[in-house]
């Protein structure tokens, strides 16, 4: 399996597309008006306590307040208080250390802890942390152990004095890297955090205290693995800036970042752009003539599999399931590309052999462990269905990409010109026994203007006759098919 990272820049916005095998599985997207807020560190101001909920809005400098739960505290916090109570925690007006660990999704605002954690290339340091880990994705015991024996051994020479008290978690890319290294990047993270403390404690609240890194920077961090064949960026800028920060921090991949000068956009190497516009579409072919319909909505996703055009082969449930099988392997990658999380309905065809059912979610769920996040399943429903949930920690492709219909009002539908016809006739009537006049004019878009005076005249002529008046009629070329609007005259 060949990997390739392509990040495009411009000016307002920084785009990375992680291609697999020549097909775009991942695109990550960060605009300078619209940063991803997720990691950042800020102090707050507690603005309101709400004890019905369990749970305060805290204002960090954002335009909407932010979110923060009880179960959000730290465990060390929690277990110090001994209670159950949000207002036993905080006070309006009080200010506190907190971390964004969702960023503003539709109409809510940001997601917030008090267990803070900051990441480096090796490690995840937690300094309210009683415990430390190592990442489940690394499955050698021994490895394992070693790695918990590091942690331990460098905890053990540290002393309080030097605030470095708290846990570590071994990231995956921590597997067998040398010792020293791993205690270079632990002795890092506890000055790093020793500086935030200190800019926390001279700040006002409502103020950023560490700012995670740019959407560039921590795709090396984050996104880096040994399958990474290169990474290939279009900004020389950036791409010097990249080389000397994977030279400080993490040398195995400073050779493979490459610059890329060639007069074809970096992003139609392997069609990165027709795959973004195919993954806005609701509609997404099979290869075997079947297709999937994705409807995102504010409470959840639905998937629904047809079979379309296939017709199979032997008989009807061998076509069911080769089309669900199928199926199994678009829908995460569509998931990952158009970054869906909450609740996710799957509507597969409805398979009467158990095996299949089997054969079908573990399919999927082999496809979704792929996934970098988090993600459960359910089992297959007795209507063919299977919920699933999966972690949201950024507005969807769509929801970055863009914005309700001016027409329809996002609701992805108009009434028919037929509806709007019957429609300024019933408003016709309320007009003219309101106002009692001789003369209406009536302004209505091209189309429900040709039907009034098409399809609809014999009606016109008995309601002209039966109101007594004369109605006129004018087409509004900026009038959508549900704008009008009854003039008296």
């Amino acid at each position: 399996m060949s990997e390739e990272i392509l990040i495009n820049i411009t000016p307002p916005e920084t785009r990375v597309a992680v291609i697999e095998n020549g097909v775009l599985q991942e695109l990550f997207i960060e605009r300078e008006n619209q940063k991803g807020l997720v990691g950042n560190i800020y102090k707050g101001e507690v603005c309101r306590v709400l004890p019905g909920m369990q749970a305060a809005f805290v204002d960090i400098g954002l335009d909407r307040a932010a979110f923060l739960h009880l179960s959000d505290f730290s465990n060390k916090e929690r277990e110090r208080r001994g209670s159950q109570q949000i207002e036993h925690y905080l006070r309006e007006g009080q200010t506190l250390v907190v971390q964004v660990t969702k960023g503003p999704l539709g109409t809510k605002g940001a997601r917030l802890t008090t267990e803070i954690s900051i990441p480096s290339r090796f490690q995840v340091y937690m300094p309210f942390a009683t415990n430390s880990g190592v990442s489940q994705r690394i499955e050698c015991s021994k490895e394992r152990a070693r790695l918990k024996s590091c942690i331990e051994k460098f905890q053990e020479n540290q002393t309080e004095s030097e605030h470095t008290l708290g846990g570590f978690i071994a990231r995956t890319a921590a597997e067998c890297i040398d010792e020293a290294l791993l205690a270079a990047d632990m002795t890092f993270l506890t000055k790093l955090w020793e500086k935030i403390q200190e800019k926390s404690e001279a700040a006002k609240g409502k103020s950023l205290l560490h700012e995670d890194l740019c959407l560039s920077m921590r795709t090396i961090r984050d996104l880096y693995n040994e399958e990474i064949q290169r990474i290939r960026v279009d900004s020389l800028e950036m791409h010097k800036r990249m080389v000397q920060f994977a030279s400080s921090f993490v040398p195995e991949v400073a050779p493979i970042i490459e610059h890329y000068s060639g007069e074809c956009p970096v992003f139609d190497i392997y069609n990165v752009e027709d795959e973004i516009t195919r993954a806005l579409d609701r509609k997404v072919n099979l290869k075997s003539g079947g297709h999937l319909v994705f409807d995102q909505t504010e409470a959840m996703t639905t998937v629904d599999v047809n079979t379309g055009k296939y017709v199979g082969g032997r008989n009807l449930e061998e076509t069911i399931y080769k089309t669900n099988l199928e199926a199994t392997k678009t829908i995460p990658r569509q998931l990952k590309l158009r970054n869906l999380g909450g609740i996710i309905i799957i509507d597969f065809i409805d398979m009467r052999s158990e095996s299949h059912k089997k054969q079908v979610l573990d399919a999927l769920q082999f496809q979704l462990d792929k996934d970098h996040a988090k993600n459960k399943i359910t089992e297959v429903s007795t209507l063919g269905l299977v919920e699933m949930t999966r972690k949201r920690t950024r507005e969807s492709l769509e929801h970055i990409l863009c914005e309700p219909c001016g027409t329809c009002g996002g609701r992805g539908v108009l009434k028919t010109p037929e509806s709007m016809c019957l429609e300024i006739f019933r408003e016709i009537i309320r007009e003219v026994r309101q106002y009692k006049v001789n003369t209406l004019l009536v302004l209505a878009s091209h189309e429900v203007v040709e039907m009034l005076l098409d399809e609809e005249a014999d009606m016109l002529a008995e309601l002209e006759l039966f109101l007594d008046v004369q109605i006129k009629f004018r087409s509004e070329a900026e009038y959508n098919q549900e704008q009008y609007d009854v003039v008296l005259l």
